[in-house]
C-alpha cells in the first residue's frame, strides 16, 4: 500500500538504502585479451569494430580502494555484477578462484557497512555459447544451470539480486538498433524472441534464489522508456498473475495497461506519437492497427504471430512456483523520451559535430521531474499486484549524468548540466515522490568512476573521474573537475538527517 504522504520530517522512510551502481564487465578488467575469458562483445574488439576495453578500471585488483570511495560518500549498497565468462570461461569448466575472488570482494562490501546488490547478467555472456544465445529456446535453462552454480557459492554472502540489466533495451541494442553484438538493425522478431527468453530465464532464476535464500529480494530493472514495449510491456507481463489475470484475458489486460502508460506519460514532441503507434504496431502481444506515415514491412511486421514471441515467458509466469516475480519495481532513470535519442546528423556536440542519427550519452536531456513522474506511473500500474503482505517498493537502481573525454581532454555539457546538480534535483525528485506518498525505498547513482561504456571510453558517468593517460588513475573529482563525491556525501548526510535545504542550489 502506498505510504501516507509526507509533509514533516524525518524525510526518508526507514530503511532507504543509498548506494553507488556498477557492472563486471565496464569495471574489472581483463577480458576479451589474449589468454583472458572471453564474452560476447569479443569479436567486436577484436576486429576494431569498438574500443578494447582492457584494463577498464582494474576493479578487479583495486576492489578495496574503490570500495573505500563508496563508504566514504556515506552509501550502505553497492551495486556490482558478476561476470560469466570470468566464471565459466569454457563450458563446464568452472574456474573457482573467481567465486574466491567474488567472495572477498562480498565480505570487502560487509567489512566497510556496504550490502551488495549482486547482478547475474549485465549485457554479457560467455563467447562460448554464441552471439545468438538469447535466440535459442534453450537459453532459460542454460542460465539456470549458471545460477545455480553460483547460489551454491554465494547466495549466503547476498540477500539482494537483480538477475537481469535492462532486458528489453538490450535486446533493441542487439537487433533493432545494431548497437551491440550481433548488431542487427529493424529485427523486431529476434528482438522479442531474445527478450522473452531471457526475461523467461528471469523467472527462472527469481526461484531459485529463493529457494536458496527465502529472505531474498530479487528483480530485474527496466530503462525508463517513454514508449510501452520498450519497457512496461514485459513488467506487466511478470506481474500479470499477481494482478489476478486469467491467461486467456492477457492480451486485452496488457492493451488496457498500454494506455494507462499513454494517459501517465504525456508525449513531449509530436515525432513521438509516431514512435508509439509504430510500437504497438509491431508489439508481440496486443498489437493495435497503426494509420500514420507509411512504414517498411520490416519495421511493421514484427512477429508473424503477434503472441508467439513472448508464449515461452507467459508460460513460464503462469507455470513458476511464485504467484510474483519482483520483489521491487527497479528502474534506471536517464533521458526516458524516445523522441529525444533522434537527431540530425551533423549536430553541434561537446567537442565538435556528430554524424549520427541518434543522440550521443553526452547530450542526453536532463529531465529530473521526470523521476517522480515515472516512478508514480510504474507504481500506479502495478498497484494491482501490490496487495498482500509482499507490498511493492520502487528502487532507482541507476541514475547518472555523461558527459565527454576525448584523447585526454574533458569537455562541457552543451546544456551546461554539471553532476552536483544532477545529483541534487534527481535527488529533489525523489524525495517529491516520498512527499507524496510513494514507496521509493533506494537510489544508486551510475556510477561510482568512469568506465567502459559498451565499445568506448569517451562517454564519462563517474563520481570519481579516470585518466586514462596514467594508467586508469582514479582522480578525486569527476571529469569535469567537480566534486561529485563531496556533493552526495553531503547529500547523503543531510537527507539521512532530515535536512531538507541540501536539496537547495547553494
Amino acid at each position: 500500500m502506498p505510504r501516507k504522504a509526507k509533509t514533516d520530517d524525518p524525510l526518508l522512510p526507514d530503511g532507504f538504502r543509498f548506494g553507488v551502481a556498477t557492472s563486471a564487465f565496464q569495471i574489472e578488467g581483463g577480458l576479451n585479451g589474449p589468454g583472458e575469458p572471453a564474452n560476447n562483445w569479443v569479436w567486436w574488439e577484436r576486429e576494431g569494430r569498438v574500443e578494447p576495453s582492457g584494463i577498464a578500471v582494474d576493479f578487479w585488483n583495486r576492489y578495496e580502494e574503490q570500495l573505500d570511495l563508496v563508504a566514504a560518500m556515506g552509501c550502505d549498497t553497492f551495486r556490482l555484477g558478476l561476470e560469466w565468462a570470468r566464471i565459466e570461461p569454457e563450458e563446464g569448466q568452472i574456474d573457482e578462484t573467481a567465486f574466491v575472488r567474488y567472495l572477498r570482494i562480498l565480505d570487502a562490501c560487509a567489512e566497510r557497512g556496504l550490502e551488495p546488490l549482486v547482478t547475474l547478467h549485465h549485457f554479457t555472456h560467455p563467447a562460448w555459447l554464441g552471439v545468438d544465445f538469447w535466440l535459442s529456446p534453450e537459453s532459460p535453462e542454460r542460465f539456470a544451470v549458471w545460477v545455480e552454480q553460483v547460489l551454491e557459492r554465494l547466495a549466503g554472502r547476498c540477500r539482494l539480486w537483480i538477475t537481469f540489466n535492462e532486458i528489453a533495451i538490450f535486446a533493441q541494442l542487439c537487433y533493432a538498433f545494431g548497437m551491440a553484438p550481433p548488431g542487427r538493425r529493424l529485427a523486431w522478431k529476434e528482438t522479442y524472441t531474445s527478450a522473452a527468453h531471457m526475461f523467461t530465464a528471469h523467472v527462472l532464476a527469481y526461484g531459485l534464489i529463493h529457494e536458496h535464500r527465502p529472505d531474498a529480494i530479487v528483480h530485474t530493472n527496466t530503462s525508463e522508456n517513454s514508449v510501452y514495449e520498450s519497457n512496461r510491456l514485459y513488467i506487466d507481463l511478470l506481474l500479470s498473475r499477481a494482478a489476478g489475470v486469467p491467461r486467456d484475458d492477457l492480451g486485452a489486460w496488457i492493451a488496457e495497461k498500454r494506455q494507462a502508460w499513454y494517459g501517465a506519460i504525456a508525449p513531449v514532441r509530436p515525432i513521438e506519437r509516431l514512435i508509439r503507434r509504430s510500437s504497438a504496431a509491431s508489439a508481440p502481444i496486443a498489437r493495435v492497427p497503426y494509420r500514420g506515415p507509411r512504414l517498411s514491412s520490416r519495421a511493421r511486421r514484427g512477429s508473424d504471430d503477434p503472441e508467439g514471441a513472448v508464449r515461452p515467458l507467459v508460460e513460464a509466469v503462469y507455470s513458476s512456483p511464485c504467484d510474483r516475480t519482483l520483489d521491487v519495481l527497479g528502474i534506471d532513470y536517464y533521458d526516458p523520451v524516445a523522441a529525444n535519442h533522434m537527431h540530425l546528423p551533423g549536430r553541434r556536440t561537446a567537442g565538435g559535430r556528430s554524424w549520427q542519427p541518434s543522440a550521443d550519452l553526452w547530450d542526453d536531456v536532463a529531465y529530473p521531474a521526470g523521476l517522480t513522474e515515472y516512478s508514480r506511473a510504474n507504481l500506479a500500474l502495478s498497484a494491482e499486484a501490490m496487495s498482500g503482505e509482499r507490498p511493492l517498493e520502487l528502487w532507482v537502481v541507476e541514475n547518472g549524468l555523461c558527459n565527454r573525454v576525448r584523447n585526454g581532454r574533458s569537455y562541457e555539457r552543451s546544456d551546461g548540466w554539471d553532476r552536483p546538480r544532477y545529483l541534487r534535483e534527481n535527488l529533489a525528485a525523489v524525495v517529491a515522490g516520498l512527499d507524496q506518498g510513494l514507496p521509493i525505498g533506494a537510489y544508486l547513482h551510475w556510477s561510482l568512476t568512469d568506465n567502459y561504456e559498451w565499445g568506448s571510453y569517451q562517454p564519462r558517468f563517474g563520481i570519481h573521474g579516470v585518466d586514462r593517460e596514467r594508467g586508469a588513475k582514479i582522480l578525486a573529482t569527476d571529469s569535469m573537475g567537480r566534486d561529485s563525491a563531496g556533493a552526495y556525501r553531503r547529500l547523503i548526510g543531510g537527507l539521512r538527517s532530515g535536512d531538507r535545504s541540501v536539496l537547495s542550489a547553494s
